[in-house]
């Protein structure tokens, strides 16, 4: 095991202290293309306090050199201590997260059965809510905001193609985004207010309940995934999961789940509830996606 001294002789060997412009860029061409695809598995151990001082330094050191002096958010070693983290994208190239809405005019706030649907105020808003949560964390995901009513309007298609013509864009973008390992279809419930809202610390929220289709080929997968959330919104937010709900034998039903392992169908709130509401639930379940992610 090297030394203090010996770990930074290494350093300056190995990175000049005035190196060209043109090896700059192209380190920091080929670093960025790199770092987009790697996984952050490595254990850190902590043998004492002032090893592990040493070896962060070091780290920060190399990586802000490499980029120039260019501020690079990781979360790495958050606890300073011997626990691994699971895949994070920490860039927009690599997205972990797919989020989508089969029926994106599902409005909030309905005061009488024929607003049950809305072009602006509706789950699209709760999905867009979603990924910026998740940005926040350094989580990043891929909002699709397609207005799948519009697309059903146009190609002269009924309420009940919704899922065929959102699964388009779901496997073009699986296509692309080989990183994404997580799949969330947003909806909102259509039950009365007091089925669909917890008061948790004085604050309403939107209730959320986890859609997992029996007759997809990736079911039990899906299932698991959809349980852990729940475990794991019930941890942060006691009473906001509404818990695991078993769909899609009649009418028989998919949700696309067949196409991606970890994809749950989420609803969020019922008709009664207000988009506030709604947003303070997408928070809660981008702290459980985090802890998911976290987890060694």
């Amino acid at each position: 095991m090297q030394n203090d001294k010996e770990l930074f002789n290494m350093i300056k060997k190995a990175y000049p202290q005035n190196p060209s412009k043109v090896f700059i860029t192209e380190t920091e061409n080929k670093l960025r293309r790199k770092a987009g695809n790697m996984k952050i598995k490595g254990a850190v151990r902590k043998t004492s306090a002032i090893y592990s001082g040493v070896l962060l330094f070091t780290l920060a050191f190399s990586w802000l050199f490499f980029f120039s002096g260019k501020e690079v958010i990781t979360n790495v070693l958050s606890n300073h201590g011997d626990k691994s983290l699971s895949t994070i994208a920490t860039d927009e190239n690599n997205p972990l997260v797919f989020i989508y809405q089969s029926h994106n005019q599902e409005a909030y706030n309905v005061k009488v059965p024929n607003e049950a649907f809305h072009e602006t105020d509706n789950v699209t808003m709760v999905g867009k809510q979603l990924s910026k949560a998740l940005e926040e964390k350094n989580i990043f995901a891929i909002h699709d905001d397609t207005d799948i009513f519009a697309v059903l309007e146009e190609r002269n298609l009924t309420f009940k193609d919704s899922y065929n013509v959102s699964r388009e864009n779901l496997q073009e973008t699986l296509k692309k985004h080989k990183s994404i390992e997580m799949v969330l279809d947003i909806h909102r419930d259509s039950q009365e207010r007091k089925f669909t809202t917890v008061n948790i610390d004085g604050k309403d929220y939107a209730k959320i309940g986890l859609i997992v289709s029996k007759i997809s080929d990736n079911y039990k997968e899906n299932r698991e995934f959809a349980n852990h959330l729940h475990q794991k919104l019930e941890k942060l937010y006691p009473g906001i999961s509404r818990g695991v709900i078993e769909q899609g034998e009649n009418p028989r039903n998919t949700y696309n789940q067949e196409i991606q392992k970890q994809s749950v169908l989420l609803n969020i709130g019922g008709t009664e509830n207000t988009m506030e509401e709604a947003f303070r639930a997408t928070d809660a379940l981008a702290e459980a996606i985090k802890e998911i992610v976290q987890e060694p």
